[in-house]
């Protein structure tokens, strides 16, 4: 199987590749950096973009049979001002327009699009449990996923099965949110983030490979599709960070302080969400790591 992945020298990219290339398949990363990753895997051909645009790659498309999306400006390169803002959702749509792009200039479609979208696009107000069904929020983020999601929208007319994850927070020990997330507790002064109540739907990397892998491979997979495993509430999740660490979890970091700090960004560690994956599961995927302590476990 031929792969195409935009975003493939990120967190999610990187791995997918590794996992890909170790199975014998195919893979090609458009990127538009200069150079890979130091840890990227050397067997993956890199194609330069301009993330804009089909110019330079759109021909590669009559050779592949699976396309993965997963292209845009990294939410916590920085406080949210608007012009990062715009970057933030130009990245993702011009991407996405990228593909629609190449996919009508193509001769042969694949098999399939996967196209990124985050737990993020049900909002932060809705305490229940969420599966695909549920209404999209009305902040920031949630408009983002509604955009990235549109963005690869019109390739549903050109008969292309189109597969949209909406994924939880990727834990992972080499990038991502985990650092950050445990510096606290490596300093001794772990705890909850504000009141500490709000949901975090999270997935170890190797189970959101797994589950993008499966989706690409299962044909009846299509629409939307939440990757999270078991949610957990902020202090949940402090109190199996600091079991596992044998650090102290009770030291709680004020919301004010939270906002002080990183602005409108503080929303991504003090609101969540609380995301299903009924539906993936009933297509039968399985989670490798369920639970948030058998994770960190594996991860720390």
């Amino acid at each position: 199987m031929r792969v195409i992945i935009a975003g493939g020298t990120g967190l999610i990219g990187r791995a997918l590749t590794a996992s890909l290339l170790k199975d014998g398949h195919e893979v090609i990363v458009l990127s538009r950096g200069a150079a890979a990753p130091v840890d990227f895997p050397g067997e993956a051909r890199l194609v330069r973009w301009d993330g804009r645009s089909a110019e330079g790659w759109g021909k590669l498309i009559n050779e592949a049979d699976a396309l993965v999306n997963l292209a845009g400006k990294n939410l916590s390169s920085g406080r949210w001002t608007s012009k990062r803002k715009q970057s933030i959702l130009s990245s993702r749509v011009n991407a996405g327009k990228a593909f629609v792009q190449a996919l009508q200039q193509a001769d042969k479609l694949p098999a399939v699009l996967v196209q990124a979208s985050g737990a993020g696009h049900y909002g932060v107000e809705n305490p229940a449990l969420l599966d695909e069904n549920a209404p999209i929020g009305n902040d920031f983020l949630a408009g983002i996923t509604k955009h990235w999601e549109d963005s690869t929208l019109p390739v549903e007319a050109m008969g292309l099965r189109r597969v949209i994850i909406r994924s939880g927070v990727v834990l992972s020990r080499t990038g991502g949110a985990l650092w950050l997330m445990l510096l606290p507790f490596r300093l001794f002064v772990g705890g909850p983030l504000g009141k500490g109540d709000q949901w975090l739907s999270w997935v170890h990397i190797e189970d959101e490979v797994r589950a993008i892998r499966f989706l690409i491979e299962n044909p009846e997979a299509k629409g939307a599709f939440n990757i999270s495993a078991q949610a957990v509430s902020n202090k949940q999740f402090a109190n199996a960070a600091g079991k596992i660490m044998r650090r102290p979890s009770f030291i709680r970091v004020p919301a004010f302080m939270l906002r002080l700090v990183l602005g409108e960004m503080s929303t991504m560690v003090l609101e969540g969400q609380r995301a299903s994956s009924k539906k993936l599961t009933d297509l039968g995927f399985r989670f490798k790591f369920h639970e948030i302590e058998s994770a960190l476990k594996d991860l720390i």
